[in-house]
C-alpha cells in the first residue's frame, strides 16, 4: 500500500517553512492546536445543540475522536509492512472540522439555504478555506498539502465500502463539492475515521438525552458491533485493518459494512431525525437568517468604518467591526463579497456566542434606574 506520489509531494506548503524538529506533519498538528478557530470546537455542537452537560459529545471531542481512530488504524496497517503516516493521519483529523458551523449540521443546512443552495456552503471546503486562508487574521495555518487534501475530502457522510487515493493530483481551490477522493491513503483512512467515531458516540449522546435505550438497537447490530461507543470504535478498526491488510484499497468487509449501513440507518431515524432535533433545526435556522440579515444591514451601512461598530451599545457590532479590523487586508485583497464575509463570520461562530448574539439583537437591555 503505497501512495500515489512521492512523500515530498504531500509535505508541499503554500508558504516556505524550515522543517524543525517536529517534522512536517507533527507541524501541521501544532498549528491547528493553537488556532482560536480550533479552540472554538469545544463550544460547537456535534449533535445535541449548546449541551448544558459537560459529558455530551462537542465538535472539539468529536476530532480527538477521529484523529486517534485514524492514527489507530495507520498503526495497524503498518503492522503489515505498510507504510501510512500515523502524524499525518492525526492532523487530518485535527483539522477536519475547522469549518464547522454552529449547531452542527443545521446550521451548515441553514446557510447553505441562505446562500441558494445547491451546495452553496459546504464545511468540508470551510474548513479548507478556514485552515489556508482564514485562520490567523487572514494569514492562514500554511498546513502541508497532504493534511489539506485530506481536510477537503473527508466526506463523513457518504456510504462507501472501500476507498483508494486519487491517481490525478487534486487542486484544492478548485473543489467545489464532496465528490473528490483524497490523494493519500491517510486521507481515505481519515474519512473512514469519520464515520466510525460518530457511529458509537451519537448513540451514548442519544443515550443519556433519552432519545433511545439499549433495548432499541437491532440485535444483530449489537451482537456484531457492540452497543456502546469503545466496542463499536475498536471491532470496526480490528475490521478495517484485518479487511485491508492485503489490499491496495482501505474499507470494511462485506459483513461489517452491512451492519455498519444498518447502524448508519438507525441513528438517522432515532437520533438525527429525532422529533426534538428536528425542533431544534427550526431554531436555528431561524437564528442563523435572523444573524445573517442583521450582519449584511450593518456591512451595508457601515462598510469599512470601523469607528461606527465601535460605537454601538450591541456587543455584536463591535465584535463584528473587530472581525472587519482584523481581516481588512485579507478581504481588501480578496475581494470578497459582503454576503462572503458574514458568512466566514457566522460560520466561526460557536453555538454560545451566536445564542448571545441573538439574544443582543432581539431583547433590549434592561433599563437600569438610579
Amino acid at each position: 500500500m503505497r501512495n500515489p506520489f512521492p512523500e515530498e509531494f504531500y509535505k508541499q506548503r503554500t508558504k516556505p517553512w524550515t522543517p524543525d524538529v517536529r517534522g512536517d506533519f507533527f507541524r501541521d498538528q501544532t498549528a491547528i492546536i493553537h488556532s482560536t478557530v480550533f479552540r472554538r470546537l469545544k463550544n460547537k455542537t456535534q449533535v445535541f445543540f449548546a449541551p448544558e452537560n459537560d459529558h455530551i459529545c462537542t465538535r472539539i471531542e468529536h476530532v480527538l475522536h477521529v484523529a486517534t481512530i485514524a492514527a489507530s488504524i495507520c498503526k495497524g496497517l503498518n503492522q503489515y509492512s505498510h507504510n501510512l503516516d500515523v502524524e499525518m493521519a492525526y492532523a487530518i483529523g485535527l483539522g477536519h472540522d475547522l469549518g464547522h458551523t454552529p449547531f452542527g449540521h443545521a446550521g451548515e443546512k441553514a446557510l447553505n439555504k441562505i446562500l441558494g443552495g445547491n451546495n452553496a456552503f459546504i464545511h468540508e471546503i470551510n474548513s479548507y478555506r478556514q485552515a489556508e486562508y482564514l485562520a490567523n487574521k487572514g494569514k492562514g495555518l500554511n498546513l502541508s498539502y497532504g493534511v489539506k487534501d485530506g481536510i477537503i475530502c473527508h466526506n463523513g457522510e457518504k456510504d462507501e465500502q472501500y476507498l483508494k487515493p486519487t491517481k490525478t493530483p487534486n487542486v484544492l481551490d478548485e473543489i467545489k463539492d464532496r465528490r473528490v477522493v483524497a490523494t493519500s491513503y491517510e486521507g481515505c483512512v481519515m474519512r473512514f475515521a469519520d464515520k466510525i467515531a460518530y457511529l458509537g458516540r451519537d448513540i451514548e449522546d442519544a443515550f443519556a438525552a433519552g432519545f433511545i435505550s439499549e433495548k432499541d438497537i437491532p440485535a444483530d447490530v449489537k451482537e456484531a458491533l457492540g452497543n456502546r461507543n469503545g466496542q463499536i470504535i475498536n471491532n470496526l478498526i480490528i475490521d478495517i485493518v484485518e479487511n485491508s491488510k492485503d489490499s491496495e484499497k482501505i474499507g470494511f468487509s462485506d459483513r461489517t459494512y452491512e451492519f455498519v449501513t444498518k447502524l448508519k440507518h438507525f441513528n438517522y431515524k432515532y437520533i438525527y431525525s429525532h422529533h426534538k432535533l428536528q425542533t431544534y433545526d427550526l431554531f436555528c435556522d431561524k437564528i442563523i437568517r435572523t444573524l445573517f440579515d442583521y450582519l449584511m444591514n450593518l456591512m451595508d451601512k457601515n462598510a469599512y468604518e470601523f469607528q461606527k461598530y465601535s460605537e454601538s451599545a450591541i456587543d455584536l457590532d463591535r465584535n463584528f467591526g473587530n472581525y472587519l479590523k482584523d481581516m481588512f487586508e485579507f478581504y481588501n485583497k480578496t475581494k470578497d463579497t459582503n454576503s462572503q464575509i458574514v458568512t466566514d463570520y457566522i460560520a466561526g461562530m460557536t453555538d454560545v456566542f451566536t445564542l448571545e448574539a441573538i439574544k443582543q439583537i432581539t431583547i433590549p437591555k434592561p433599563i437600569h434606574f438610579i
